[in-house]
Order: structure tokens, then sequence, then C-alpha cells
């Protein structure tokens, strides 16, 4: 297909219609995710409008979680055209990830919550809970 028949989007046109900044776009080109169609003899990259698709789908999995890595293989299943069967197992790992995270930081959310009532009864730093527990990381908190 002919340059004047495709329509090529310079960097920053597609950093701008992605949402992201150019840095961003070039971050993803050096990882491999995001590889342009074609370059001018001046250097400046081109990307079909694909390339803001992927970006967009990167930045949405990388909301809901998924690591570089991980959005690899997503993008991966999205051009093979996978059964959803290969997402929906992917899917649930991350689930159980965020589940595991979950129970992390409602542990910590109640470890601060008791610190921080101890600490309001009383007024000198010195038997403070707060400082006493973190003197000790590791020992318990």
């Amino acid at each position: 297909m002919s340059r004047q028949k495709r329509r090529f989007l310079k960097i920053g046109e597609v950093a701008k219609e992605a949402g992201v900044n150019v840095q961003t776009v070039r971050y993803y080109e050096r990882r491999e995710i995001l590889i342009p169609a074609e370059r001018m003899e001046s250097g400046y990259r081109l990307y079909t409008p694909d390339a803001v698709r992927k970006l967009r789908f990167v930045k949405n999995a990388q909301r809901l979680g998924f690591t570089l890595s991980e959005m690899s293989a997503l993008l991966k299943l999205r051009v093979s055209n996978s059964k959803c069967g290969a997402v929906l197992k992917k899917a649930e790992e991350k689930l159980r990830q965020v589940e595991d995270k979950i129970a992390v930081l409602n542990a910590l959310r109640r470890t601060l919550e008791r610190l921080v009532s101890d600490c309001r009864c009383r007024r000198k730093t010195d038997p403070c809970p707060v400082l006493r527990t973190l003197d000790t990381q590791g020992k318990g908190v």
C-alpha cells in the first residue's frame, strides 16, 4: 500500500491521541511493545492509527494492575484472536493477585488503626507506639 493511501502519524500525534506524552511512546518503543511502521528519511518515526489503539490498551491494562510482561502477553492474545479462555485465565490470575494485595493492605490498615489508637492515648514521643513499632520493624508489624 503506498504511503499516500495510508495515514501515518508522527510520534507527537500518537502521544496526543493516546493521551500520553512522547516519552511514554518512546518507552514502549524501547520495550518493543510499540513499533513504528516506517521512518522518514529525516528520522521521524511514523505510526499507523493502530499504535494509538495499542497505547490505550496498554494504559488501560496498566490501570488494572497488569505488569508490562502481562500486557505484552495480552497484546499477543489480542493480535492472535485467541479464544476467551486464555484471556480469562490471565484475568483470573490478576484477580487473585489483587485479592492478595487487598488482604495485605487490610492487615496494614488494621495495624495502623491500632497504632493510631494507641498513640492517641499518649502525649510524649518516648513511649510512642508508632515510633516503637517502626524501630522494631520485622518483629511483629
